[in-house]
Parts: C-alpha cells; structure tokens; sequence
C-alpha cells in the first residue's frame, strides 16, 4: 500500500520553562532557564544540587485528586500533556474510531519516586506494609494506559523502552503506525520524574551530571569547552499525530508534517556514543532516506547536546559525517541548554520545540555557549535566538545502550 502521510495537530507539554507550548517555546527563544536548585529533597549530602524541577505545580487543577494520589509523578506530566494537545488539536473522539486512535506515551525509568519511597517503607515496616498500588504506579505503560482510559483510546497502547530515546522513539512508533493504515491517529510522547535522591546518587556515582551548584542556570552548557556534565530535568510532552486525510476531513489546523524517522544502534558501548558518531550517522541517513529528502533540505537540527563530554563531540562527528560542509550553514541548537535532560521524556519536549520552530521561523539559542570547543565546531546559535527560513528540522535522541532515533519535521504543503 501507498504510505500516508503524517501530520501533527495538535501538542501538549509540562517543562521547567513553562506548562503550555507557547510559554514553553517563548521562554526558550528568550533564552530563559529553568535550571534552579531542587526542592524535591534534601540535597545537603548529594554532590549535585541543581536540577530542571517543575515547582508549584497544581496535579489537581488537572487530574482528580483521589486518582492523582494513585498515580506516580511522571504519570502526572504524561496525562496532563496529553489532555492539551486533545484540547489544542479540537478532535472529538466521539466522532472518530477510537478503535483506529492510540496512544505511545513512554518513560525511561517510570515510577522512581514510588519505587523509592517503597522501598523505604519496606525496609523499615516490612512487606506487609507495601502499597498494593506499588506495581501499577511504577510501571513505564501505566501512563498511556491512563491516558487510553481518560479518552476512551481502544487502538494500539504501549510504551517504548529505550533510555533517553524513549519519548522520540514513541513518536516514530507512532508514525508508523498511521503510516501503514494501523491507525487514523496516536497520541504519542513521553514523560520523565528523575528528581530523587536514588536518581541524583545514580547520576552522581557515574559522574554524568553537573556539578556546577553555585551557578544553577549556567550549569547545562551545551558544546561550550567547559561543560562537565548534563543537568537532569523533569517534564513531559505528547503529540496528537493523524493521518492527512482524517486531519483534513475534520477541518484540523496542521502545524507541520512527521516526513520520516530513523532508528539504529551503536553495538558499541553501555553508555559512552561512538566516537566515530556512526550510530547516529546511520540514525540521521535513514531519516533523510524515509522522507525522500537530500541534507541540504534541512535548516535546522535540535541536537541531542547534552552537555557531556563524550556525547557533544560524537554528536558534532555526526552531523559533519552526514552533511559535508553544509553542516557548517546550518543552525543547531540544544533545548537541554535550557530545560536540563529529561531522559525518556527529551525526545518529545525537543519535538514540539521543532515544531515550533517551523511555526514561528525562530531558531531557538543554546544558552551558556561562552568557550569554543575547538571539536565542537558548528553553529550552535550561540546565547540568543535567530530568526532563519525554516523549511525542515531535525532532531536527534540517544540513549544508553546506543539507541538512536532522528526525527524529520516540515512544513506542511498540500
């Protein structure tokens, strides 16, 4: 069969920078950070004090309170992303087949905070006092299982597993699926709630995070020769994806077209990229190839910038493997300069900043860029936004274990 074509129509997003998509990106064009020190718990015994924390949040100006206490926080973010981008996109699913409508809305780790805080209660009450609400509070699917039950979703429902690939490799799940005829439409995203004492003393112990405390907002440094170390965030996003003619039948607003997707693996190494960049050379090629595009049609890369070492480097080596001297026109920038690294969730944050990108031709900075890295060489719109004609993005997610997706977003034309 003809593959379909793929449109986004609607999107939703809970970040440190903003609770909807338009303070969201208007604070990253503003170069606004959202890196503070956490109030989550203590941090006087932990080497790494700063994080992107959601602070003030109200779950229950969105979700019921007696099912918001049954639910782990990053199922929080999940459900209220997804309860905005339904409400942005105007569908009504009571007129659509909801047989035909699903939902990939993923997370790298899950339930951390019940899982922590229950172990704590068993080591010091016994198992007896374990909530029987252990399991289904920390389980990764237990989000786009929720968000199935609050909209009535009765079509293809998981979640991806993939570290900080997660969210990206939902959305490109996603695509697939309506692009052979599986479905009309999917939600799809993901969500993250890494603020825990077992989570920083995780990151802590494999020296990934920052430790730059007494300059919380200047921490996440993205390509600059003196970052040492990503920052962790929290958050979450989801896309409401449709096929074209079930968009247009409806009379939907379009705000870009999903044109292709790439997926591959390092084999190489648990945790550190390949030097060589290959993974996310081959990630990046088979983007282009799935949307029948060449490298010079890209503006604009969301780079997967970490701010580590390692992955800024190998991420550079990519990009300058898979377009030549081109790479050097164009514009890259890092949304983690601003937001922090919200693992599983990242993919689907950075998407809707590529959408948004395509809507308002504005290229987001990479805030904090003050040192040249001299293998670090391209233009990362250093510090303030730029507006640029931007016809087609790309954004890349890599995650431990070497999973790669690259995403490819365009403007939409009939």
């Amino acid at each position: 069969m003809e593959p379909k074509r793929v449109v986004i129509t609607g999107m939703g997003i809970v970040s440190p920078v903003g609770r909807t998509v338009e303070t969201y990106f208007d604070n990253l064009v503003a170069g606004k950070s959202g890196i503070s020190r956490y109030e989550a718990f203590d941090s006087t015994d932990y080497d790494t004090k700063i994080a992107g924390e959601i602070k003030d949040l109200e779950v229950t100006d969105y979700i019921d309170r007696k099912e918001a206490r049954r639910m782990d926080r990053f199922t929080h973010f999940a459900v209220i992303a997804a309860q905005q981008a339904v409400r942005d996109s105007e569908i009504r699913f009571d007129s659509v087949d909801r047989e035909k409508f699903g939902v990939i809305v993923s997370s790298g780790i899950g339930g951390m905070r019940i899982y922590e805080k229950e172990c704590q209660t068993l080591l010091e009450k016994g198992p007896g006092r374990v909530s029987p609400l252990l399991i289904p509070m920390l389980i990764a699917d237990i989000a786009p299982g929720y968000i199935s039950i609050h909209h009535g979703l009765k079509g293809v429902n998981y979640a991806t597993i993939s570290a900080c690939a997660s969210s990206a490799h939902a959305i490109g799940a996603a695509f697939n699926h309506i692009r052979y005829g599986e479905a009309i439409g999917m939600l799809a995203g993901g969500s993250e709630a890494p603020i825990t004492r077992m989570g920083v003393s995780g990151f802590n112990a494999m020296r990934a995070i920052s430790t730059r405390n007494d300059e919380p907002e200047r921490a996440s440094r993205p390509f600059d020769l003196d970052r040492d170390g990503f920052v962790m965030g929290e958050g979450g996003a989801v896309l409401l994806l449709e096929e074209l003619s079930h968009a247009r039948a409806r009379g939907a607003k379009i705000y870009a077209e999903l044109a292709g997707i790439g997926f591959s693996a390092d084999a190489y190494h648990i945790t550190a990229p390949d030097a060589d960049g290959d993974g996310a050379y081959r990630c990046m090629r088979t983007a282009l190839a799935c949307a029948g595009m060449q490298p010079k049609d890209i503006d604009y890369i969301n780079a997967h910038g970490t701010s580590t070492p390692l992955n800024d480097k190998s991420e550079t080596v990519a990009i300058k493997r898979v377009f030549g001297d081109y790479a050097y026109q164009l514009a890259i920038s890092s949304t983690k300069s601003m937001v922090g690294h919200i693992l599983g969730g990242s993919g689907a944050v950075e998407a809707i900043a590529c959408v948004m990108t395509l809507n308002k031709q504005i290229v987001h900075p990479t805030i904090n860029y003050e040192t040249p890295d001299p293998d670090c060489d391209l233009n990362y719109v250093p510090n303030k936004a730029v507006k640029r004609r931007v016809q087609a993005v790309m954004s890349n997610s890599f995650g431990f274990g070497g999973h790669n997706v690259s995403l490819l977003f365009k403007e939409f034309s009939s």
